[in-house]
């Protein structure tokens, strides 16, 4: 049973420690300031706020957070706690503003 691990509270800990910098920074996400700190992305691409792009975009963001990610795990000495965070604030950002959206709508507000 995973109880008995000793990390096991302290891992729990720093999930809900994650996930609670993760919505506070989500919360406060804007999209022309935030996103060209996390991904190389050119001002158009951040002005367009179709569905098609904000999709293009999530998934742009998925991929980074995954090898960020994956370099953590690795123990890599390239990973970056900070742009592990960003990342996943972006990513969750991004989601719920694709989920507020209206089905079909291609005209968003700036952001």
């Amino acid at each position: 049973m995973r109880r008995k691990d000793p990390d096991f509270r302290l891992r729990q800990h720093a999930r809900h420690a994650f996930d609670a910098v993760v919505r506070g920074g989500a919360e406060t996400y804007v999209r022309r300031l935030h996103l060209p700190r996390v991904l190389p992305i050119g001002p158009g691409e951040i002005a367009d706020e179709s569905p098609a792009a904000r999709r293009a975009i999530v998934r742009r963001l998925a991929r980074a957070l995954r090898a960020e990610r994956n370099r953590g795990r690795a123990g890599h000495w390239t990973y970056d706690l900070n742009r592990h965070i960003a990342l996943a604030q972006a990513y969750a950002a991004e989601r719920r503003l694709m989920a507020a959206a209206p089905r079909g709508s291609s005209v968003g507000e700036n952001g």
